[in-house]
C-alpha cells in the first residue's frame, strides 16, 4: 500500500505553510461556501508563524525519542500487519466499527502526523513519503466512515459512549495534516467534528448528552452516588476535547460559541469536588456553586474508577491539559477551566500518604524512583511510566505544581527515563512486551497519542518564536 510518489519531509511542512497562507489571504467565496456546507470554515495551523522546536532541552529530548520510536512502530510494523487491502470504494478496511477498529488507528495517526510535521519522524525503516501515504489513508478512511459522511450501517461509526474521543483524535490528525489531504477528506473531517461536537451541546448541568443516559457526575449534590466506584471525570474531559478542537478549527462556525461554552462546562464538571459546591469561585464566567450539580473527585484530589482508588485515572486529566496546545496552535489562550483542581490532583500523587494493610505508609509517587504505588491495586497491568511522565510534563509546563515538592520536572525525568528503558528492550520502537505489562489492546497506540500531544505542548511552549501555552 505504498506509492512511487515520494514527497520529502520538507514538502510536508511546506504544503502546510502554503495552505495557512491561502487562508490568511481569503479563500474564494465558492470554496468558502462549500466548506461551510460541510461543517464550517477550517482554519489550518499556520506553521510558519509558530516557528520550530528543536527539542534540545532535556525533557524535549526524552519526549522526542519516545515519539520517534512510537510513531515509527505504529506506521511501520503495526500498519503493515493490520491493513493489507483497499475496499472497492478506495478506503482501507478498518475491520469493524468498535474501539479497536476506530480508536487505535486514530491514535496512531496523531502520533505519526505529529512526528512528520514537526520533523521528529524517524525514516530508518520506512521513508517519510510512505509514512505520509499510510497516515493519509488512516485519516481519510476514519473521517469518511463517520456517520456524518457515511450511510452504511456496516461501516459507519459515531454517536457512541467514546466516539467523541475517536473523533477528536481523527480531527486532530487531520488538522495537523491539512496540507496533505484532498478536499473530500477535509469536508469529511469538518462534518465529523461538527457532528460529534453538536451532539454534546444537547447536554445540561446534569447529563453529558441529552436529558438521560450519560452522566456528568459520579456523585450528585445531594449525596446520591449515581455510578458507584466510577468517576465520570475521564468521559467529561475526553468529550470536552472534541468541543475545544471544533471551536479552534472552525472559529467562524455558527455553533462555535455553543461548543466553547459546553467545553467549559465539561472541563469544570470533570474536576468538580465537594468544596466546589459552596463558595463564590467563578471560572471563565461560570460560578461553580451555582452550575455544578455533583462531583467527580474527592476534596483531597483522589478519584476512583473500576471500584478502586485509581492513579491511572487521576493522570487522565492530561486530556484537560492538552487543550493548552490545541488553542496554542491557533495562537489563542486556552480556558482556565482546563486547569481547575489540577494542582490538588497532582499533590495527591506526590504527597498524600496511604497506609497499607501491613501498616507501612507510602505515597503514589515513590521518592527517587520511577515506580508507582497503587494503594488499592491496578487492574490494567504493571508498567505505565509514560502515563505519569506525560502528566508530569504537562503539569510542569502549565505550572500546576506550585508548592509541591519534588517539582513535576523531577518526576518527569524519573518516569520518562523509565519509559525509555522499556523502549530500549526493542528495536522497532514499541514499548511493551508481555501482555501483563499493560493489558489494553491499544497500549502502543496510547503511548503514541500521548507522545504526540506531549510534544505538541512542548512545541507551543518552547518554540523559536514565543510561548503560546497560555490559559485565561
Amino acid at each position: 500500500m505504498t506509492s512511487p510518489h515520494r514527497p520529502t519531509r520538507r514538502r510536508i511542512l511546506t504544503t502546510s505553510f502554503a495552505l495557512g497562507a491561502s487562508v490568511a489571504l481569503g479563500l474564494p467565496a465558492t470554496a468558502r461556501a462549500r466548506d461551510a456546507a460541510a461543517g464550517g470554515d477550517v482554519v489550518p495551523v499556520d506553521w510558519q508563524r509558530l516557528g520550530s522546536y528543536p527539542a534540545q532541552d532535556a525533557a524535549g529530548r526524552r519526549v522526542r525519542t519516545i515519539l520517534a520510536g512510537s510513531s515509527r512502530y505504529l506506521i511501520g510494523p503495526w500498519y503493515a500487519s493490520t491493513y493489507r487491502t483497499y475496499l472497492p470504494d478506495g478506503y482501507i478496511d478498518l475491520k469493524g466499527t468498535d474501539e479497536r477498529a476506530i480508536r487505535l488507528p486514530a491514535m496512531a495517526a496523531v502520533a505519526t502526523t505529529t512526528a512528520l510535521v514537526t520533523g521528529v519522524y524517524d525514516p530508518a525503516t520506512l521513508s517519510a513519503a510512505n509514512a505520509t501515504i499510510r497516515t493519509r489513508n488512516l485519516i481519510r478512511t476514519l473521517a469518511a466512515r463517520h456517520l456524518a459522511n457515511n450511510s452504511s450501517p456496516a461501516t459507519r461509526w459515531g454517536n457512541g459512549w467514546q466516539t467523541a474521543l475517536w473523533a477528536y483524535y481523527t480531527a486532530l490528525a487531520g488538522w495537523l495534516f491539512w496540507g496533505e489531504l484532498d478536499d473530500k477528506a477535509r469536508r469529511d473531517i469538518a462534518a465529523m467534528t461538527a457532528w460529534e461536537a453538536d451532539r454534546l451541546t444537547t447536554g445540561n448541568d446534569l447529563f453529558l448528552v441529552g436529558t438521560s443516559g450519560h452522566q456528568l457526575y459520579e456523585k450528585r449534590r445531594d449525596g446520591t452516588v449515581v455510578t458507584p466506584g466510577d468517576s465520570k471525570a475521564e468521559e467529561d474531559n475526553w468529550s470536552a476535547a472534541v468541543l475545544s478542537l471544533a471551536e479552534v478549527m472552525m472559529p467562524g462556525h455558527p455553533r462555535a460559541a455553543a461548543w466553547k461554552r459546553r467545553n467549559l462546562e465539561l472541563l469544570l464538571a470533570a474536576a468538580a469536588r465537594p468544596a466546589d459546591l459552596t463558595g463564590t469561585t467563578t471560572v471563565n464566567g461560570i460560578r461553580l456553586s451555582s452550575w455544578l450539580r455533583g462531583t467527580n473527585i474527592a476534596d483531597d484530589g483522589t478519584l476512583d474508577n473500576h471500584n478502586i482508588l485509581h492513579p491511572l485515572y487521576m493522570v487522565a486529566f492530561d486530556q484537560s491539559l492538552y487543550e493548552g496546545f490545541v488553542y496554542g496552535l491557533a495562537d489563542r489562550s486556552a480556558p482556565r477551566a482546563a486547569l481547575h483542581n489540577i494542582t490538588r490532583v497532582y499533590s495527591a500523587l506526590v504527597d498524600k500518604p496511604f497506609t497499607a494493610p501491613d501498616g507501612t505508609v507510602k505515597t503514589i509517587y515513590q521518592p527517587g524512583s520511577g515506580r508507582i504505588h497503587y494503594p488499592e491495586g491496578n487492574d490494567w497491568g504493571t508498567h505505565f511510566p509514560f502515563y505519569f511522565g506525560n502528566f508530569d510534563l504537562l503539569v510542569s509546563l502549565t505550572a500546576q505544581d506550585t508548592g509541591i515538592d519534588p517539582a513535576a520536572a523531577t518526576w518527569e525525568r524519573l518516569h520518562n527515563e523509565e519509559q525509555l528503558s522499556l523502549m530500549a528492550r526493542f528495536t522497532d520502537g514499541r514499548t511493551y512486551g508481555a501482555s501483563g505489562e499493560n493489558t489494553y489492546y491499544g497500549r502502543e497506540h496510547r503511548i503514541g497519542a500521548m507522545a504526540g500531544q506531549a510534544f505538541l505542548t512542548l512545541f507551543v511552549a518552547r518554540n523559536t518564536t514565543k510561548n503560546r501555552l497560555r490559559f485565561a
